[in-house]
């Protein structure tokens, strides 16, 4: 691939992933962004694998982006692995263009970064034979407060923030007209929603101020509301419990990708458990208050975001720092 090709994905990657996710979670820009491979334990090697871990494939090269789903990895993942008997290596990346590629080369076996539309789109411009295997914990894009505080102090005439990418952009007309605050067009694509396709903005009459995702949360005192993706609302210190709403859609959760031709291997079939096991979920609802779970685990999410919301209420003292965010 040509640099110059690369440059262009670059630019444009941060732009179609939102994660967090980086509605992809937790990856920053760089310049020259670089891998970071990290070492594998001692002692865990093909000699000492168990009896049930896949005999063709005793060890996982996992990528992510650094963050939130590096730290899956380290802190729960890996050990679940090992202790079936898997030699386990993480690579972090910095950027959303190499993990694909990585994967795609053969360089890794498996990716935890990224959301099915960013993932479709991918795959088909850079002719990838790549497929999605399971969901992963997301930090959501939310609603959170700025001069207004409730959902239910909606005005005519308010102002709202929103990203000023296109997907995500998208995303926060869906979850205004998901609020009834305006009306899309029928049958509309909601992953390519714009402008063009509000129907209806008499009955709040919304300016909507478009800026940059990184600029969400420091400009959340100059707006009524703010629509802030889920990464940088945690860069900022901003609770996801704090939304006053978070995108019901699934379509946002991030995905991990895998080769197609290693579908139905054992392999995966034990990295999916590990992150679907008991184990892993009660480390997720412990760790990520206000995430976005997997659809497979049939969680109530908001059940979950009250339930931390009340934990961390009664654990902290009583502070301004909602209303100073």
């Amino acid at each position: 691939m040509k640099l110059t090709d690369i440059s262009r994905q670059l630019a444009t990657a941060f732009a179609a992933v939102g994660v967090s996710g980086l509605v992809l979670v937790g990856c920053s820009n760089s310049s020259a962004p670089e891998a970071t491979k990290e070492p594998v334990t001692e002692g865990t090697t093909a000699e000492t694998a168990a009896s049930d871990i896949d005999p063709d494939h005793t060890k996982i090269v996992i990528g992510t982006t650094e963050g939130d789903f590096a730290d899956m990895v380290r802190n729960q993942v890996k050990s679940t692995l090992e202790a079936q008997g898997y030699e386990v290596e993480l690579i972090a990346f910095t950027d959303y263009v190499r993990p694909n590629l990585a994967l795609a080369e053969g360089d890794l076996d498996i990716n935890i970064f990224q959301h099915k539309p960013y993932l479709d789109n991918f795959k088909k411009e850079n002719n990838l034979d790549l497929v999605e295997a399971f969901q992963v914990p997301t930090a959501p894009l939310g609603i959170y407060s700025g001069k207004k505080t409730s959902l239910d102090a909606a005005f005519k005439g308010m102002s709202v923030s929103a990203p000023n990418d296109p997907s995500n952009f998208a995303r926060a007309l869906v979850m205004m007209n998901d609020l009834g605050w305006i009306k899309l067009k029928d049958n509309i694509d909601p992953l390519t929603a714009s402008k063009a396709d509000i129907a209806d903005n008499s009955k709040y009459d919304i300016e909507i101020v478009e800026l940059e995702a990184a600029q969400l949360p420091r400009a959340r005192d100059e707006v009524d509301f703010a629509v802030i993706n889920g990464n940088y609302a945690t860069d900022s210190g901003i609770k996801l419990t704090e939304a006053l709403f978070q995108e019901p859609s699934f379509a946002y959760v991030n995905w991990s990708a895998i080769k197609s031709a290693d579908t139905g291997k054992k392999w995966v079939e034990d990295v999916t458990n590990a992150y679907n096991s008991e184990a892993f979920k009660k480390y997720a609802h412990e760790t990520f208050p206000g995430y976005k779970y997997p659809k497979i685990w049939g969680t109530d999410h908001s059940a979950h975001m009250d339930t931390a919301a009340k934990t961390e209420s009664a654990d902290a003292p009583e502070t301004t720092e909602a209303a100073a965010q």
